[in-house]
């Protein structure tokens, strides 16, 4: 990638491109992992160029993960510009054009819309009018619509202006390095793709609890819940990737095109094999109703209809005011068919064997098995060998999920990115549950959620919390 960018970052001075875009478009620029750009950030406040450049001098140096001195930072803020939005598409075309100038040619461009939901399509209309569509590529935030109808329509008028191919939905959760990983583990080992089945996995968990309230963000919520915000967008993205048949290349068509098969192969999720969940207290938030019934948990089993997963579930769980934070897929091997080791021995007493990948910043993998005590006897103990980037001589290469996602977009690698026909296809296969829901079951703050979520993955167990902790990096284990 050797084409200068002009990036236009709508939402500029939000929480999320203060926190994570202008440090991580910082990075990508400084590690010279993108070409020579410019920036111009779009927003509502009364910024001019220099005082937008106080902004984003303070949150880089607050947020950055990595030092950052006054030469780098002085190179940084030369590239920055800004535009209030209510100067209109003519002050953004006009800026645009001054900037695409000092790059030189013909600038690839790459707008991150860090806006709300229903900002999205004015942001669009704005980039048509300001006749910045040619050359471009577009990254949205979830949600992508709120049910299938929706979804349709956004799709629809989005489509007026940008071509899907320039379309970049970002889902951060697969920004993660372990998320990639799996990819890795699955494709490259000769070991684990060939049990990769119904004939040697049990059941499959993907669990991302969370410790924080909405407080804040109820308003938004109202309009969601755990279901569409999380588990749509989120989780059935992991899913895919931890489902999907081996890709015939690494290209982005190709992986793209497998993650949708799974899509298209999920069944209807079913209302009898879901629990939500509200925590007590929600309904005190500023903005929620008394009588409000949107989830801030849920719980589901889903199924995938294909040869390789016929009969195994997909439990997946989130949910606020959990009793801790943790973004975990686990897999359950089946256990032998028999056991010769005699009543005591400890065998299958904390459960199968278990493969775990930690999408957490912190990218571990885990696999647990049974083996002898030392000493006299037979007995069993649980045992684990554990895996952390961070023991790795490259722990220092890895890039935070953000910079990742704006640095693929950029490429216009589509890998980790979702689809029209993905998104609409999720969607579909949730209108059973979005018709006929569940009553929400209250919880308190700081537990795992309703009881129920223990009928519904019965006779099986919930793998968090785990029966051992994470290993710290150059410690025995635990």
């Amino acid at each position: 990638m050797n084409e200068p960018h002009l990036i236009v970052l709508f939402g500029a001075t939000g929480d999320l491109a203060r926190r994570k875009l202008l440090p991580g478009i910082m990075h990508l620029l400084e590690s010279d992992l993108v070409p020579e750009s410019r920036i111009i950030g779009v927003s509502l406040d009364d910024f001019d160029d220099e005082s937008f450049r106080t902004f984003a001098e303070k949150a880089c140096r607050e947020f950055t993960t990595r030092p950052l001195n006054d030469a780098q930072w002085a190179e940084f803020a030369a590239k920055l510009s800004y535009v209030n939005v209510k100067a209109g598409p003519e002050a953004l075309a006009e800026a645009a054009s001054a900037l695409e100038a000092e790059l030189g040619g013909a600038p690839q461009r790459l707008h991150y819309l860090s806006v709300p939901p229903k900002a999205a399509l004015d942001v669009v209309h704005t980039l048509d009018a300001a006749n910045l569509v040619e050359r471009s590529r577009i990254i949205m935030e979830k949600p992508f619509g709120t049910d299938l109808a929706s979804a349709k329509a956004l799709n629809s008028q989005l489509h007026e202006v940008f071509a899907e191919e320039q379309i970049f939905r970002i889902d951060h959760f697969l920004g993660k390095e372990a998320a990639l990983n799996i990819l890795a583990f699955r494709f490259a080992n000769g070991l684990f793709e060939p049990i990769w089945n119904r004939n040697f996995i049990d059941h499959v968990q993907i669990d991302v609890p969370e410790t924080l309230s909405v407080e804040g963000r109820s308003a938004f919520y109202e309009g969601t819940g755990a279901f569409k915000d999380m588990v749509v967008t989120h989780l059935f993205q992991v899913l895919a990737f931890m489902a999907m048949e081996p890709p015939t290349s690494l290209d982005s068509d190709s992986i793209s095109e497998e993650k949708n098969k799974v899509f298209r192969q999920m069944l209807p999720l079913d209302p009898h094999h879901v629990v939500r969940g509200q925590y007590q207290g929600y309904r005190d938030e500023d903005g929620v109703a008394a009588d409000s019934e949107t989830d801030t948990f849920v719980a589901l089993k889903a199924e995938i209809d294909n040869w390789r997963w016929a009969g195994v579930p997909f439990y997946l769980r989130t949910g606020k005011k959990l009793a801790e934070g943790a973004r975990i897929i686990s897999i359950a091997f089946r256990e032998p068919p028999k056991s010769m080791f005699p009543a005591g021995s400890g065998v299958g007493l904390a459960g199968p064997d278990h493969l775990t990948f930690d999408l957490a910043d912190a990218s571990k993998m885990s696999l647990s098995f049974y083996g002898k005590r030392p000493g006299p006897g037979m007995r069993l103990d649980k045992l684990s060998m554990q895996f952390a980037m961070q023991e790795t001589e490259r722990a220092g290469e890895v890039l935070e999920a953000y910079e990742r996602l704006i640095y693929d977009a950029m490429r216009g690698e589509r890998t980790l990115f979702t689809t029209a026909e993905g998104i609409e296809r999720l969607w579909e296969i949730s209108e059973p549950l979005l018709n006929d829901q569940p009553p929400v079951r209250p919880y308190s703050g700081g537990t795992w959620g309703p009881n129920a979520v223990h009928q519904l993955i019965a006779p099986r167990a919930w793998r968090l919390p785990f029966e051992r902790t994470w290993r710290r990096p150059n410690t025995m284990a635990e």
